[in-house]
Order: structure tokens, then sequence, then C-alpha cells
């Protein structure tokens, strides 16, 4: 499989659901974040759309979003993620292990995803990412094996506040087993408000520990662009 060409390929396609703006329906807000749905063109179910606001620059945000050594550490959703294979500075392949959701309702699934890293005029920086297969990562009986279509974040700069970002996550998992399409429609607007008020809460508790960490008279960056 051509992995780069794949990786173009999503990371189009995530920037088009960035400039779809018709057809989207509010289904639930929570402290100035909004999770929004429309059908996918994709599968037999919704394309997901949660916005909110991160205080950190695009380029520090999303590294923090998907990195293994920083991700894990505040996404309480994952049980392992971790990397299998960097294709080139931009794109890897990584493999992800959720906990047990909606009160124990919804097993732990594992997933498979090549990750892509596209920088744009004005500061703008998405990650997209698609489930692939892995030869060195079959799946398991231990775990569901789930499947993300084309997904992804989209970070860009606040005009009134460049160190801020705008963080807008598209996602349209298939979580498969034998859930019903009812109960996962039911749960994934909640996962995503999570997600979103977790990354903030990571964000702000890794600013207090480098401010905490740092030599006075001196300021440490979060994250450093490779």
């Amino acid at each position: 499989m051509d992995f780069k060409k794949l990786a173009d390929e999503v990371s189009q396609e995530v920037l088009a659901f960035s400039r779809d703006t018709s057809g989207w329906k509010v289904t639930k807000t929570s402290k100035k974040i909004t999770v929004s749905w429309k059908p996918s063109r994709n599968y037999d179910g919704h394309l997901y759309r949660a916005e909110g606001i991160i205080p950190e620059t695009p380029a520090k945000l999303i590294q923090f979003m998907y990195l293994p050594e920083h991700r894990s550490k505040w996404d309480r959703s994952l049980h392992t993620y971790r990397m299998l294979h960097r294709i080139d500075s931009d794109t890897f392949i990584l493999h992800t292990i959720t906990n047990s959701f909606a009160m124990g309702s919804i097993a732990p699934r594992d997933f498979v995803d090549l990750v892509h890293i596209k920088y744009y005029e004005g500061d703008k920086v998405i990650v997209s990412s698609v489930s692939v297969e892995y030869p060195q990562c079959p799946p398991t009986s231990s775990y569901i094996r789930g499947y993300n279509n084309p997904c992804g974040y989209v970070c860009s700069p606040l005009p009134e506040n460049p160190g801020y970002s705008k963080l807008v996550m598209y996602v349209q998992p298939e979580l498969r087993g034998n859930l019903s399409r009812a109960v996962v429609e039911a749960t994934m607007p909640t996962n995503l408000l999570n997600l979103i008020h977790d990354a903030k809460d990571g964000i702000k508790a890794q600013k207090a520990h480098s401010a905490h960490s740092s030599p006075k008279g001196h300021s440490s960056s979060l994250l450093h662009k490779k």
C-alpha cells in the first residue's frame, strides 16, 4: 500500500470537511464546546464535528494531541497509544487501545491508523487519520478491531488571540462488534465533549508543570516542533 499517497488523500478529505458548512445538526454543547453531526459519505453512520477553543498555538497543540508521549498522559479514553512505524517526519502508523466507556456497556476497541500532519498558510495545521491494515499489528482475540473512516483535527489560530487555537475534530468511527447504531450515536457526542475537555485540562496542567519546573527568569516551551 502506498501509505504516503493515502495520507495525502485523507488530508484533503479532512480539509474538505472543514470547508463544508451546510447540513450540520448540533447535538450537544457544554462549556463553549459544540458537537454536531451530518450523514457520513463513507459509511452508514454519522460524521461528527466537535469544536472548542484551546489555550495553545496550533503547532504546539497538534503535537500535544497526537504524540504518544503527550496524549497518553491526558486522554482518559485511552488504555494504550503507541507508534508502530514512522514513515517520514509527518506520517506515522499508530496503534490505539481504548478503555471501555458508556459505563462499561461498550467494551475496549483497538485501532491501527495512518496519521499525517500537514501545515497550511496562516498557521493552520491538520492532523488526518484513517484505519489501515498493518501486518505487524494484526487483530487479536483480546480486542474488537474498530475502523476509523477519514477523520482528523483542524487547528487554526484565533485572529483576536494567536496564542489560542480553534480546535475542530472530525470523527466517523465504526466500532463494530455487536453494538447497535443507536448505542454508538447516543454515546459519541459525550465522548467528544470529554476529549476536548481533557485536552484543555492537559494543556493547562502541562503549562503549570513547565512554569513550576523552569528556572526563574527563563521560559520554557510546552512542545518543540520537529
